[in-house]
């Protein structure tokens, strides 16, 4: 007998309708807010000088500098270096889209680098420094070509953009002394603005 009241409450318990499950406690309604974020990834030269410049960002929630767009998996620096890899030095962006819009992003992008010189920044030369943004859905993707077409109508620049816009692929997390490496050192930048 006692084993049939136990298995009653066990289906009991096991029948509680979804809608019980829907109000969730306070601790755990917060973590699905906090994961209303998206991410962005740009290549805009070095990537130090870029991930200080998306930190500054209200709305951006963290940065994580690192490698896409290459051949090899897990590539370290050395290898990336080499320029035989194919990947780019990036920046992965995770932001609050009600706090900052994709397209602010592409401005601070934009403002942050040359998009005119391929495979260059300043005295940096080589494949993993090209200008690309790598978009992560259709909106991304759209909102970038339309941002790039903006600027080339407005002739702000004296040369071509030749920044790439592709699919965003495997993301390598750099070696830890990349991480906020201007931040470790009290820095601000050492980009080209």
């Amino acid at each position: 007998m006692r084993h049939v009241r136990l298995f009653a409450m066990l289906a009991l318990v096991s029948f509680v309708p979804a809608a019980a499950h829907s109000a969730a406690p306070k601790g755990a309604r917060k973590k699905m807010e906090k994961a209303r974020v998206e991410k962005a990834t740009f290549a805009a030269g070095c990537f130090w000088g870029v991930e200080a410049a998306f930190r500054q960002i209200k709305g951006v929630v963290s940065t994580q500098v690192g490698y896409t767009g290459g051949r090899t998996q897990n590539p370290s620096y050395e290898d990336v270096c080499t320029d035989r890899t194919g990947h780019a030095e990036a920046v992965e962006v995770t932001y609050d889209p009600s706090k900052v819009r994709y397209e602010d992003l592409l401005t601070v992008f934009w403002k942050n680098h040359d998009p005119t010189t391929p495979n260059r920044q300043g005295p940096d030369v080589g494949e993993q420094y090209r200008s690309a943004i790598f978009y992560h859905s259709p909106e991304q993707e759209a909102e970038a070509k339309t941002s790039k077409a903006h600027l080339e109508s407005e002739h702000r620049f004296r040369r071509p953009i030749v920044t790439q816009i592709l699919p965003a692929g495997p993301f390598y997390r750099a070696e830890e002394y990349h991480q906020q490496y201007l931040e470790k050192r009290g820095l601000s930048t050492c980009h080209i603005n």
